[in-house]
C-alpha cells in the first residue's frame, strides 16, 4: 500500500502540476494564447483543487481513500486529455479545472490521510518515506515532460502523460488501498469537527500555515529572478534552485528527530522560523556564491519540513480518529494560498520596487506564521504522537473535554 502511494503521488504530481511547468511556453506558442493567459488557466485549476480538497476530506472521511483516489486519477486521466485536446481557451480553461478536481483526490492530503489511519504511531515513519519519493516528482517528469514536448508536441505528451495515472496510477490505488477503514459519521463526531475548526489553535495554526505557505511558494517561483538581481549568472542561479532541492530532502530525512524533541506547536514554529530567516537573508545578502548556496539549503531544508509539519499537525493535536474531514479544511486555504503565490509575489515586487523588498515581505510573513503558531496553544494538555493516541482513545469525550 505504501508503495502504491509512493508511486502513485509521484505520477500525480508529475502529470498534473510539473509537466505544466515544462510545457506552458510550447502550449503559447502553438495556440497563440498569451502566457499570461495559460497561466491564469493553469491557477484557476489550483484554486479549485484547494476549495475541493474541503470536499474530498469529507467523503474520504466517510468512505476511505480507496474510492478518492482512484476517482481521483481517473477524473484527472480524462481532465489532462480534455486539455492535451482542448480546440478553443474556454474548452481548454474547463480541462484545468477538472485537473483541479482531480488533484484534491490524489496530491499528498488524501495519502498522508491514508497512512495517519492505518499506520497509527508509525505514520510519521510512513509519510516521511512517501514524500521522500514523490518528492523526485520534479526530477523524474521534468526531463520526461521536455523530451516528449520535443519528440511529439505538447498535446501528445499530455495523451502519454494522462495514459500513466490511467493504466497505472488508478490500477495501483484501487488494488492496494483496501483495508478496513473505521468510519464514524455520527452528529456528535459532526459537531466534535465543528468544535475543532472553531477553536483557537486550528484558526491560529490555519492562518500560520497559510501565510507561510503564501512565503514559500512565492520565494520559489522568484528565487531565481532575485539571484539574477543581485548578479548571479543565471546558470549558477539554476543550480542554488537545484540544491534548494535537494535540501528538501534532506530536511525531510532530519524530521522524525524532530518530531521525536519538540511539540507540535514548537515544531512548526521552528520550521517558519528557519524559513522566515533564511527569505531575509537572500532579500539582504547578495552574495559570495556559497553563501547563498548554503542559505539556499537551508531554505530548502525548512520547506521540505514544512510538508510534513503540515502533515502531522491535525493528528498531533486532535488525533488520527477525525483527520481526514479536519485535515482537508486545514489545507485548504494553503492550497489558495500556493495558486495566488506566484501573482502576490509579482504584484509585490512592483509595488515595492524589486525582488529583495519582495524577499523581505516574504520573510515577514514566514517569520508572522512562526509567531501564530508559537502561541497557538495545545488543545490536549499533551503534546505529540502520545498526546494524538490519548485523543483517538477518547474519542468518546463531550467537546468540551476534547
Amino acid at each position: 500500500m505504501l508503495v502504491a502511494l509512493c508511486v502513485s503521488v509521484t505520477i500525480s504530481y508529475g502529470v498534473l502540476y510539473y509537466a505544466f511547468t515544462v510545457l506552458a511556453p510550447a502550449i503559447s506558442a502553438d495556440t497563440g494564447w498569451s502566457a499570461t493567459a495559460v497561466t491564469a488557466a493553469f491557477s484557476a485549476g489550483s484554486l479549485a483543487g484547494a476549495v475541493a480538497g474541503i470536499a474530498a476530506g469529507r467523503v474520504l472521511q466517510r468512505r476511505g481513500p480507496r474510492l478518492v483516489m482512484t476517482a481521483g486519477s481517473l477524473l484527472g486521466a480524462g481532465a489532462v486529455a480534455v486539455v492535451a485536446l482542448a480546440p478553443t481557451y474556454p474548452v481548454f480553461v474547463v480541462g484545468w479545472l477538472l485537473v483541479g478536481l482531480a488533484s484534491a483526490g490524489t496530491f499528498y492530503p488524501p495519502a498522508f490521510a491514508a497512512l495517519t489511519h492505518w499506520y497509527g504511531a508509525g505514520r510519521v515513519r510512513a509519510i516521511t518515506t512517501l514524500t521522500l519519493v514523490a518528492g523526485f516528482a520534479s526530477t523524474i517528469f521534468a526531463p520526461l515532460t521536455a523530451a516528449l514536448g520535443e519528440w511529439f508536441g505538447w498535446r501528445e505528451a499530455y495523451l502519454i502523460l494522462a495514459a500513466l495515472l490511467l493504466v497505472v496510477a488508478a490500477p495501483a490505488q484501487a488494488l492496494t488501498l483496501r483495508l478496513s477503514w473505521h468510519h464514524d459519521a455520527g452528529t456528535s463526531h459532526r459537531r466534535a469537527d465543528r468544535d475543532v475548526l472553531t477553536s483557537r489553535t486550528f484558526l491560529l495554526i490555519a492562518v500560520s500555515g497559510t501565510l507561510a505557505s503564501l512565503a514559500m511558494y512565492a520565494s520559489l517561483v522568484n528565487l531565481v529572478p532575485l539571484l539574477l538581481h543581485h548578479g548571479v549568472n543565471l546558470q549558477l542561479a539554476a543550480w542554488v534552485l537545484g540544491l534548494s532541492g535537494a535540501g528538501q530532502v534532506a530536511g525531510r530525512l532530519a524530521y522524525p528527530a524532530l518530531d521525536r524533541l519538540l511539540s507540535p506547536n514548537a515544531r512548526s514554529a521552528a520550521v517558519m522560523g528557519v524559513m522566515g530567516v533564511t527569505l531575509a537573508a537572500l532579500a539582504l545578502v547578495p552574495g559570495p556564491a556559497p553563501v547563498l548556496v548554503l542559505v539556499a539549503v537551508l531554505g530548502g531544508a525548512a520547506r521540505g519540513l514544512f510538508t510534513l509539519v503540515g502533515a502531522t499537525l491535525v493528528s498531533d493535536h486532535w488525533g488520527a480518529h477525525r483527520y481526514a474531514a479536519i485535515n482537508g479544511v486545514y489545507h485548504a486555504p494553503k492550497g489558495v494560498a500556493a495558486a495566488l503565490a506566484p501573482a502576490f509575489g509579482a504584484g509585490v515586487a512592483a509595488i515595492t520596487g524589486g525582488y529583495p523588498a519582495m524577499f523581505g515581505v516574504l520573510a515577514a510573513l514566514a517569520l508572522a506564521g512562526a509567531a501564530l503558531a508559537a502561541v497557538a496553544g495545545d488543545p490536549t494538555g499533551v503534546r505529540g504522537n502520545a498526546g494524538a493516541e490519548a485523543i483517538a482513545a477518547a474519542a468518546s469525550a463531550s467537546p468540551s473535554q476534547r
